[in-house]
């Protein structure tokens, strides 16, 4: 009985090869009204002021929340098993890195 309740339980997910793939963002916006919460995941690129949203994620308050403990958790485990996530000082406001190192790219 127990493994039929267990079988009923799982979900099974769709992985298409293009999504399989991912889309690198780093920087993600959040705003929220009293029904949603939108994550905009954004591309910053090297010396161009201009940033594309790469992806935008609507969530109920109820799935941010639970989007933010399975965060929370997974950020415990990695650091138990790679150390400490450094967040380096002095980035721009509200913590957006706003500089780039490195040689600007020519063309």
């Amino acid at each position: 009985m127990e493994n039929n309740k267990n079988a009923q339980n799982q979900i099974n997910i769709e992985l298409p090869e293009e999504t399989a793939q991912g889309t690198y963002a780093n920087l993600a916006i959040i705003s929220h009204s009293s029904s949603e919460f939108v994550i905009d995941y954004v591309r910053m690129m090297p010396g161009i002021p201009k940033a594309k949203v790469q992806s935008r994620i609507i969530l109920t308050p109820e799935h941010a929340k639970r989007l933010m403990h399975a965060l929370k958790d997974n950020i415990v485990k990695y650091e138990g098993l790679f150390g400490t996530i450094k967040i380096p000082e002095g980035n721009g406001p509200q913590g957006i890195p706003m500089t780039f190192s490195g040689p600007a790219g020519e063309a």
